[in-house]
Protein backbone atom coordinates (compact mmCIF):
# COMPACT_ATOMS: atom_id res chain seq x y z
CA UNK A 1 0.00 0.00 0.00
CA UNK A 2 1.52 3.23 -1.29
CA UNK A 3 1.63 6.46 0.90
CA UNK A 4 -1.77 8.07 -0.04
CA UNK A 5 -3.75 4.65 0.34
CA UNK A 6 -5.64 3.81 3.22
CA UNK A 7 -8.30 1.54 3.59
CA UNK A 8 -12.08 2.86 3.30
CA UNK A 9 -12.85 2.93 7.15
CA UNK A 10 -10.01 5.13 7.86
CA UNK A 11 -11.50 7.66 5.72
CA UNK A 12 -13.00 11.41 7.53
CA UNK A 13 -16.24 11.93 7.31
CA UNK A 14 -17.42 13.80 3.54
CA UNK A 15 -13.71 12.65 2.50
CA UNK A 16 -13.32 11.68 -0.91
CA UNK A 17 -11.72 9.04 -2.60
CA UNK A 18 -11.11 6.44 -5.19
CA UNK A 19 -11.21 3.04 -4.88
CA UNK A 20 -7.62 1.08 -5.76
CA UNK A 21 -8.60 -2.63 -4.48
CA UNK A 22 -10.82 -4.83 -3.09
CA UNK A 23 -9.09 -7.52 -0.76
CA UNK A 24 -11.27 -10.60 1.31
CA UNK A 25 -12.82 -13.69 -0.34
CA UNK A 26 -14.12 -14.22 -4.21
CA UNK A 27 -17.73 -13.96 -2.84
CA UNK A 28 -17.07 -10.81 -0.63
CA UNK A 29 -15.61 -9.21 -3.54
CA UNK A 30 -18.00 -10.21 -6.38
CA UNK A 31 -20.97 -9.04 -4.23
CA UNK A 32 -19.04 -5.55 -3.44
CA UNK A 33 -18.08 -5.29 -7.30
CA UNK A 34 -22.18 -5.70 -8.06
CA UNK A 35 -23.18 -2.87 -5.59
CA UNK A 36 -20.63 -0.84 -8.13
CA UNK A 37 -17.64 -0.64 -5.56
CA UNK A 38 -15.16 -1.20 -8.27
CA UNK A 39 -11.54 -0.09 -8.85
CA UNK A 40 -10.93 3.76 -10.46
CA UNK A 41 -14.63 4.50 -8.70
CA UNK A 42 -14.94 7.72 -7.12
CA UNK A 43 -16.32 7.08 -3.33
CA UNK A 44 -17.27 9.90 -0.29
CA UNK A 45 -17.36 8.59 3.71
CA UNK A 46 -21.00 9.95 4.56
CA UNK A 47 -21.87 9.00 7.47
CA UNK A 48 -20.76 7.03 10.51
CA UNK A 49 -22.92 5.29 13.61
CA UNK A 50 -23.00 6.48 16.83
CA UNK A 51 -20.61 3.71 17.97
CA UNK A 52 -18.07 4.11 15.11
CA UNK A 53 -19.56 0.63 12.91
CA UNK A 54 -21.39 0.39 10.51
CA UNK A 55 -20.02 3.15 8.11
CA UNK A 56 -21.91 4.55 5.16
CA UNK A 57 -20.43 5.55 1.56
CA UNK A 58 -22.13 7.19 -1.20
CA UNK A 59 -20.87 5.37 -4.74
CA UNK A 60 -22.30 5.92 -8.12
CA UNK A 61 -25.17 7.92 -6.99
CA UNK A 62 -26.06 5.33 -3.79
CA UNK A 63 -25.34 4.96 -0.39
CA UNK A 64 -23.79 1.69 0.91
CA UNK A 65 -23.36 0.91 4.30
CA UNK A 66 -20.35 -1.52 5.12
CA UNK A 67 -19.15 -2.85 8.53
CA UNK A 68 -15.69 -1.85 9.76
CA UNK A 69 -14.44 -5.28 8.94
CA UNK A 70 -15.94 -5.29 5.41
CA UNK A 71 -14.36 -1.34 5.05
CA UNK A 72 -10.92 -2.72 5.80
CA UNK A 73 -10.53 -4.86 2.95
CA UNK A 74 -11.14 -2.04 0.50
CA UNK A 75 -8.43 0.02 -0.32
CA UNK A 76 -8.42 3.53 -1.46
CA UNK A 77 -6.68 6.75 -2.34
CA UNK A 78 -7.43 9.65 -1.04
CA UNK A 79 -8.99 12.60 -3.73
Amino acid sequence: MSVSEVTLDQLARNQNAVVRRIGGDREFRRRLLAMGLVPGEQVILTAVAPLGDPIEVTVKGYRLSLRKEEARLVVVERA
